[in-house]
């Protein structure tokens, strides 16, 4: 199984890579064409862009180093090398975020007077339309290896798409007389900057704290209830390593059973979660009935 999961956290590399080379490109672009054209949401958006840089060279720089194995310092390996990086990229799309409101939020009281040129909407829906395929493509990826690093991937390139649509709408708007809405677009954009990286920050400490789906303890709870020879469920915790669930969940059984049957009983609760809930790891601690 371990071979498996560093397989695929290499295969994960992939997303991450062709998200980087996305975000570059369409980064370089936005910025140039905004400050040619003047357009304040399309520098917005080229900023939003190379906030994703980081986020994308974060995940690779997790995804790699998540598959050094177990050493002597790190007894349950790397995994959680992604959670730390995804909470890094986190802080630095924060201050993104903040620096583009503190720009936008001034040239609307100011009263922008000049409309962007045109070819700033265009650009938008060029790097719409680009952020679109490759979030098709992360997504998919994602469903094949079951990685919710690549995955958050690719919710963040179906969102830069979503941001890049907004900022053509601002900028066609500005247009028919209306250049305050270029700015008002930008403001937008680093608001949502804000909430991905307050997103992205919650759900790391989360992970990092040890938290758990409490909906997945509940499936879980019920299939170890319902295989033969457990009396009851006594207990049942989870924590993420990673992308990895590792469960530790105590039993009852009857307290007239050999060593042998217990420990056949144990080994179906394992084989239960680790093969039907794709658990990383289970371990399973056996209690007789009235203890």
């Amino acid at each position: 199984m371990d071979q498996l999961k560093y397989s695929n956290l290499k295969l994960g590399e992939k997303g991450a890579i062709i998200s980087i080379v996305a975000y570059v490109c369409l980064s370089a672009i936005k910025l140039i064409i905004g400050f040619m054209s003047n357009s304040e949401a399309l520098k917005a958006d080229g900023l939003n862009n190379a906030t994703d840089i980081v986020a994308s060279l974060a995940v690779l720089i997790g995804l790699r180093l998540a598959q050094r194995p177990a050493d002597k310092d790190h007894m349950y390996g790397h995994w959680k090398a992604e959670t730390v990086a995804s909470l890094v990229s986190s802080f630095i799309m924060m201050a993104v975020g903040l620096q583009v409101l503190f720009g936008a939020v001034p040239s609307i009281f100011g009263g922008k007077s000049e409309s962007p040129d045109l070819i700033a909407g265009w650009t938008g829906i060029f790097c719409a339309a680009v952020m679109y395929f490759v979030y098709r493509y992360n997504k998919k990826l994602a469903t094949q290896i079951k990685s919710q690093a690549v995955m958050a991937a690719a919710k963040d390139n179906i969102s830069d798409a979503w941001v890049s649509f907004g900022t053509v709408v601002g900028i066609v708007g500005s247009q028919f007389g209306l250049p305050w809405l270029d700015p008002l677009t930008a403001v937008a954009v680093g608001l949502l900057i804000c909430k991905t990286a307050w997103d992205i920050f919650r759900e790391a400490t989360h992970y990092l704290t040890d938290g758990f789906d409490e909906e997945l303890i509940a499936v879980y709870k019920n299939e170890v209830t319902n295989i033969e020879g457990v009396d009851d469920v006594k207990d049942l915790k989870a924590r993420n390593y990673g992308n990895n669930a590792v469960v530790d969940v105590v039993i009852t059984v009857k307290s007239d059973l050999g060593i042998e049957q217990a420990h056949d009983i144990s080994t179906n609760v394992e084989d239960a979660l680790l093969n039907k809930h794709d658990v990383y790891a289970v371990h399973v601690h056996v209690e007789p009935e009235h203890a």
